[in-house]
Formats: C-alpha cells, structure tokens, sequence
C-alpha cells in the first residue's frame, strides 16, 4: 500500500506523461493516460484495502475483513481523515462481536475523526449506546439513541432504537 500523498504524485506524473503525448501528436496516448490518472486519485480518496474489507463484511466474513484491515500498518499516514474514521469504524463492528470495550474506543475515535454517511454515523452511536446501556449510563444512552434515530433516516435501525429503549425501561 503507498503512502496517500505518492498517489497525487504518481497522477502528477501520468498527467504530465499525457500533456508529453499531446505534444507529440499522440492523442490517443494522451487521452488514456488522462482517464488513467484517475484511478489514483480515486484511491487517495477512497482507499482500496478499506474498499476490501467492506466487501469482506457485506458477506459476514470478519476474519477476511480483519486480514485486509491488517495491511494498513499506520493508518495516520495512509490514509485521509475520512477514511481513518472508517478505519476505525471497521475495528469497532468486528470487536463489537467480541470485545465491547475496545469497541467503544475504536467508535469513538470514528465518530471524532467523522464518518461520511448518516446511517455509518448511526449505527457507530447505536453500538455506542448500547455499550452505555451495559454499563447503566441511562442518560448518555438515551442521548446516544436519540441521536442515532435522528441520522436514521430510511428507518433501517428503527427496530433496533426501539429494542434498545426497551431494554432500557428495565434499567
């Protein structure tokens, strides 16, 4: 995995090969390189192995999703503010599973560095909630849900806030 800043060099590079191709009457040449430069940039911003372990995770496959996350090795030069929330994002739904309060953290950190959808947002504050619940926080937890609700908004999690408020009658 390259550094995120050798990405903008290497479609600075390309970018200059294709003006090179256009001088020379390439036109074609220049014109692939152009759409080529692209795919760099693409990966600066939405980085490829992060990519992979979110389709590691659509098919429920933590442990694939867990070795795709494991090449970022410093996740704070790899990668965009975006994309370290996510980072972290990914490591609190796998130890959400198993480990609720290294969990908490990883979410934590997510919500702090942002995440780019409401409903990413929405879920990392349900799981927060949850964990407040456990540790009968009663007021963070319904702060946390209410907020979770309010960034719900194609009522995916709607069945979930309404458990969790039920839970939380008996606390």
């Amino acid at each position: 995995m390259f550094h995120k800043n050798i990405k903008l060099i290497l479609a600075g590079l390309i970018i200059i090969t294709s003006i090179w191709q256009f001088t020379e009457s390439n036109i074609g040449n220049g014109i692939f390189l152009i759409i080529l430069s692209g795919i760099p940039v693409f990966l600066y911003f939405k980085n490829e192995l992060i990519l992979l372990a979110f389709l590691k995770l659509r098919k429920q496959d933590f442990e694939g999703a867990k070795k795709w996350l494991a090449y970022i090795k410093n996740p704070e030069t790899a990668l965009v503010r975006k994309q370290q929330g996510y980072f972290n994002y990914l490591h609190g739904i796998m130890l959400s599973q198993t480990n609720i309060n290294q969990a908490e953290k990883y979410f934590k950190k997510a919500i702090e560095l942002g995440l780019s959808m409401d409903m990413d947002l929405a879920v990392a504050k349900l799981n927060l909630a949850g964990v407040a619940m456990t540790r009968r926080r009663k007021l963070e937890a319904t702060s946390l849900l209410n907020e979770a609700k309010k960034l719900d908004k194609q009522n995916m999690l709607k069945e979930q806030i309404a458990m969790m408020k039920e839970q939380m009658k008996k606390i």
